[in-house]
């Protein structure tokens, strides 16, 4: 990776350009970097601009554009996972991509909401169908999928079951996990049970994990996983059927504009609160990516495109 000056975006008809003073850093961002996977290879051609997180200020509107006019601070996930990302000073993207950004926080912290914050929304609550009153089991619940997933499950009154590495446990208290596991020392299929949906946020490819977490489904229960480039087996489909349960991938399009501003409506009542690690500038993004990769990043990675006036 390597900065470089380029052509400012021109936004088309239906796009709004804006101005970038934070992007978020994702796993998939390292995923792409590497070369894809199956998923990704067909949308992606170099040279590209990596970056799927955006927070700033609308600079222009195309000529179709209604929700929004030059001035508003807007944060939302561009193109993805296409190649005109957000490590730059300036994205243009559909509008629909994008709402207005939470009013509580600033650029930064709105940069690690969109992608992280959509994928836990659709993960628990439109594959995963959670409902107040119902038990979910998080995997991997310290990450940056994870953790919104907490805070989101506990705001919609569901009870919540956290995995995390033991350092995290007490993280995890804090955002509201009414119950918490260590998944290296405790063994979570013999703590829980009759679990309404578990929500695996985990980056671990671990097919008995997959077995043990359909085994404290209750009865019709369903099991989501944000790993979409690792199928569901046939032994994990059938342990599945045998619980009348259902398996879900997150494939899904995302209702990106309702969602974020219902996170952002959670977020501006205190209901969830946006967990950054660390900050880093432009020109060392890749030390961030780096640090992605370690898997062991409390919430998340954020670049400051320009600083916050």
């Amino acid at each position: 990776m390597k900065i470089e000056e380029i052509e400012r975006p021109v936004p088309a008809s239906d796009d709004i350009l804006v101005k970038v003073f934070a992007s978020g850093i994702n796993p998939v961002d390292r995923a792409v970097r590497k070369g894809g996977n199956d998923f990704l290879k067909p949308h992606l051609k170099l040279p590209m601009t990596l970056g799927w997180d955006a927070a700033g200020i609308v600079e222009e509107t195309g000529s179709n554009v209604t929700g929004f006019k030059k001035g508003d601070e807007v944060y939302g996930v561009p193109n993805f996972p296409g190649s005109n990302g957000s490590y730059a000073e300036y994205c243009a993207a559909k509008e629909n991509r994008f709402a207005i950004k939470p009013k509580s926080i600033s650029f930064n912290e709105a940069a690690g909401v969109p992608l992280v914050g959509l994928v836990a929304w659709a993960g628990i609550f439109e594959s995963g169908k959670l409902k107040p009153g119902q038990r979910i089991l998080i995997h991997g619940a310290s990450g940056g999928v994870g953790s919104f997933a907490v805070q989101f499950a506990k705001a919609k009154g569901a009870y919540v079951f956290g995995t995390a590495s033991a350092g995290n446990l007490e993280f995890l208290q804090e955002i509201g996990a009414d119950e918490v596991i260590d998944y290296k020392n405790q063994k979570f299929e013999e703590l829980v049970e009759e679990i309404d949906v578990v929500f695996d946020a985990s980056p671990l490819r671990d097919e008995s994990q997959r077995l043990k977490s359909v085994m404290v489904l209750k009865n019709s229960g369903i099991l989501v996983s944000v790993n979409i480039d690792f199928p569901f087996s046939e032994t994990v489909l059938q342990a599945l059927s045998k619980k009348n349960a259902k398996g879900e991938l997150l494939y899904g399009e995302m209702n990106h504009r309702d969602w974020l501003n219902e996170i952002a409506q959670l977020i501006d009542d205190g209901k969830v609160k946006v967990i950054i690690s660390k900050v880093y500038p432009l020109e060392q993004i890749a030390e961030a990516h780096k640090e992605s990769e370690t898997f062991h990043v409390r919430g998340k990675l954020v670049l400051e495109i320009r600083k916050e006036y």
